[in-house]
């Protein structure tokens, strides 16, 4: 997550979930945001002032007339130069506050007074009544209206011992949609499909054969696709990955598995970008027990059986999404991924070394089409996923 230079209005209201504004806050910095935090007087009484200071390294403001603005403008003074206001927690007060444009403290007049071209971002924060009680949903249709973007709720259990929306999101994710925030939407309206992670190819119901991959790319380009504005699936074979916000993850486990779910998935696709490490065989003879380590039926031969292309298959289709591959190679990379692309006949293929990425958090990519081929320097894989995901934009 990069957010390199960019400043942060962080508003607090009154809630339990306070308490996930500090981590968010440390979320912020650490992606290389400045914090201002503002908070309204309910807001203190679930964490301190002292506390977010500590935490943003910055003065906290709760009041529209603090001495220690001279001009008694905070309420202009904070918003200028801002390149965002995010509100997390946002309750049901202050939405009805935005609705209506009222400004009766700091928080909701700095509101009222930003520039216009400054993103205003809410995370709204409730009991599951208060945010499916009719004015609540009227006032946050008013908002969304405004050009106020709101992130989440969250279903889940909340503090009052009730289940249900309501629930703020987590740090981790408002942080994915804040940095989406500042994304062009390149993608808008576009529906990708994407495969990530490893297949698994059972050998007896313990054992099984896989690879390396981490699934942190397909990830990382799935979550690159959604903050470009695209609607997205991700068929995800075993991984320890949480699914990025927004994003619709489908689990398989076997190379057949994410093929049937592929084409169940790919009509009105697109895009389809095939970043999953899918095993070329499974065991045909795979045991229905585990094979014992007894000594008495020797070592066990295996039998493999070709697994399904996913990428061929979708790339033969009549009405086919422009289809996106990746070719994890070991060596002659510039060889062997042209004469895949070319193969498989699709107009975009990345290529990488395998045993240099698998399960790290960065890479470098050589992007092949019919022009040639284009090299993308090392970086961590959000960054490569998003100068990714812009280059098929370009050439949808």
């Amino acid at each position: 997550m990069d957010l390199a230079g960019k400043k942060i209005v962080l508003g607090l209201t009154g809630g339990i979930a306070c308490y996930k504004a500090a981590e968010l806050t440390r979320a912020l910095i650490k992606a290389g945001a400045s914090v201002q935090v503002v908070m309204t007087d309910a807001a203190t009484h679930f964490i301190t002032p002292v506390t977010m200071q500590a935490l943003s390294g910055q003065t906290v403001y709760t009041d529209q007339w603090d001495p220690r603005v001279a001009n008694n403008m905070a309420h202009i003074d904070l918003t200028r130069g801002a390149d965002a206001i995010v509100i997390a927690p946002c309750s049901a007060d202050f939405i009805a506050k935005l609705a209506q444009g009222r400004c009766d403290d700091l928080l909701s007049t700095l509101c009222v007074a930003r520039p216009m071209q400054v993103p205003l971002l809410v995370a709204p924060a409730m009991n599951v009544e208060m945010w499916q009680n009719p004015a609540t949903q009227r006032n946050v249709q008013q908002i969304a209206a405004d050009g106020i973007t709101i992130m989440g709720p969250g279903v889940g259990e909340q503090a009052c011992g009730e289940t249900g929306l309501g629930r703020m999101l987590e740090p981790a994710q408002l942080l994915e949609l804040i940095c989406a925030a500042f994304q062009a939407k390149s993608l808008a309206g576009k529906k990708v499909l994407i495969t990530a992670g490893p297949t698994f190819e059972a050998i007896d119901p313990v054992r099984g054969i896989t690879n390396l991959s981490s699934g942190k790319m397909g990830y990382a380009i799935a979550r690159a696709a959604y903050a470009a504005g695209a609607q997205v699936t991700l068929v995800s074979g075993p991984t320890a990955l949480v699914a990025p916000y927004g994003v619709q993850r489908i689990d398989v486990t076997t190379a057949r598995q994410m093929h049937d779910s592929v084409l169940a998935q790919v009509g009105g696709q697109e895009v389809f970008i095939a970043v999953a490490a899918v095993a070329d065989w499974h065991v045909s003879n795979a045991a229905e027990q585990k094979i014992k380590k007894d000594g008495a039926s020797g070592l066990p031969t295996l039998q493999f059986a070709p697994n399904p292309d996913i990428l061929a298959a979708v790339a033969a289709l009549p009405d086919r999404p422009y289809c996106v591959g990746f070719a994890a190679e070991s060596e002659q990379l510039l060889q062997h991924a042209e004469a895949k692309r070319v193969k498989k006949n699709i107009p975009l293929l990345v290529g990488n070394i395998g045993h240099e990425t698998f399960g790290k958090d960065d890479n470098e990519l050589v992007l092949f089409d019919a022009q040639g081929h284009t090299h993308l320097a090392r970086a961590d894989k959000n960054s490569l996923a998003q100068q990714l995901i812009a280059a098929i934009a370009a050439r949808l």
